[in-house]
């Protein structure tokens, strides 16, 4: 992996949020005031979608004061805390710049009939432990004395089965023809006993 790709992949969120053009959400963003740190909730419709990978962006507009406001996020950003989908809305365009130029309710989208309202998420890279890593990248590696130490164990295994299965059958075998021989004793006594009589 190239340098510069592996640090872009270690400044990913893990899940992001799924957003589409149109859609009214509320975005939660970390604001820093001196020293102590709060969220702050920006809701809007997000009037467009850019980039990809770290620098990914999306763009949330509403109207405050009859003033139209326009924010850019990154996705990627550890400021953005989360994206709430408010209601789900119906864009036939990448793009809604046309929006800056409407005033009151036709500055909103329509909404779409029975869409439901979910904040769904995309899995960008895996979750992993850090202690999870280690143990699993132990249990993976293995070198070839390893491997031919675990096949001479099977192989122990294997024959051991086998002569447990021989050993068994043999018992079987005996044991039939003593039955057999008991039962040739007591017909041979039955018939001298005859002969006898």
């Amino acid at each position: 992996m190239d340098i510069l790709k592996s640090i872009e992949h270690e400044q990913q969120k893990n899940k992001i949020p799924d957003l589409r053009v149109g859609d009214t959400v509320r975005v939660h963003v970390k604001i820093k005031e001196g020293s102590r740190e709060r969220i702050q909730v920006f809701e809007g419709i997000i009037i467009k979608k850019q980039g990809g990978g770290v620098n990914a962006t999306f763009t949330v507009r509403r109207i405050s004061y009859g003033v139209g406001v326009e924010k850019t996020f990154l996705v990627h950003s550890p400021n953005v805390e989360k994206v709430e989908v408010v209601r789900v809305g119906k864009a036939r365009r990448a793009k809604l710049y046309y929006l800056r130029d409407r005033v009151g309710k036709a500055a909103k989208t329509k909404e779409k009939v029975g869409a439901r309202i979910e904040t769904n998420e995309i899995v960008v890279k895996e979750e992993v432990v850090p202690g999870e890593a280690e143990a699993v990248e132990e249990n993976t590696v293995m070198t070839a004395e390893e491997v031919a130490e675990e096949k001479a164990e099977e192989a122990k295994i294997e024959a051991a089965k086998s002569e447990t299965a021989e050993e068994v059958k043999e018992e079987v075998k005996e044991e039939k023809t003593e039955e057999v021989k008991t039962e040739e004793a007591v017909e041979e006594k039955e018939e001298e006993t005859k002969k006898e009589d």
